[in-house]
């Protein structure tokens, strides 16, 4: 049960990260948050499609700024339509990104709605992605996802999953594309 449990919360995590929408991060001057530089492709609202070991499935979700520009919010959902072995259903998830004390090192927290948290520790693979990657406790397994920004307007996203006691040994468990909503931060 244990496995089914957190097989159900990784599909949830990765397809809400495909997924939620919210407001849009902008400066007065109408830019992307400078303290935020390393995931501003990331601000604004997105809307996508996802498949793996799960199922399809489609949502949305936003990347804003809040407390004065101080954290980062990922509001989050995913909806799952009935398949034989299971009912239609609803994922939401909402993530706070921060800073550590020293400002340097970026890591977030997340909550879902089947009462499950996650730390995360990020960091910028290159200009065009960024990795979010799971705390090491080896009774449990370690999670890694990534943005990807493929155009202007569209993400890559790709959720792994690590089993307990092998931390490194990521499978893909989610892979999705999201686009940027109209009218949305840039």
């Amino acid at each position: 049960m244990y496995i089914r449990n957190l097989l159900r919360v990784c599909l949830l995590i990765a397809l809400s990260l495909a997924c939620s929408a919210a407001g849009s991060a902008r400066t007065s001057q109408g830019g992307p948050q400078g303290p935020w530089s390393s995931l501003s492709f990331l601000m604004g609202e997105w809307v996508g499609e996802g498949s793996g070991k799960p199922g399809q499935g489609s949502g949305a979700f936003s990347f804003t700024t809040d407390l004065q520009g101080k954290v980062l919010i990922r509001k989050n959902y995913a909806e799952y339509p009935p398949t034989k072995d299971r009912p239609a259903f609803r994922h939401e998830d909402l993530m706070i990104v921060y800073r550590d004390d020293s400002g340097s090192q970026l890591h977030a927290i997340y909550f879902d709605s089947e009462n499950h948290t996650i730390s995360y520790g990020i960091k910028a693979i290159d200009d065009n992605a960024v990795e979010f990657l799971s705390e090491v406790n080896p009774a449990t397994p370690r999670y890694r996802l990534t943005y990807r920004k493929t155009s202007a307007d569209t993400l890559s996203i790709k959720f792994e999953i690590a089993p307990p006691g092998k931390p490194d040994s990521f499978a893909t468990y989610i892979e999705a594309v999201s686009r940027r909503k109209s009218g949305s931060v840039k």
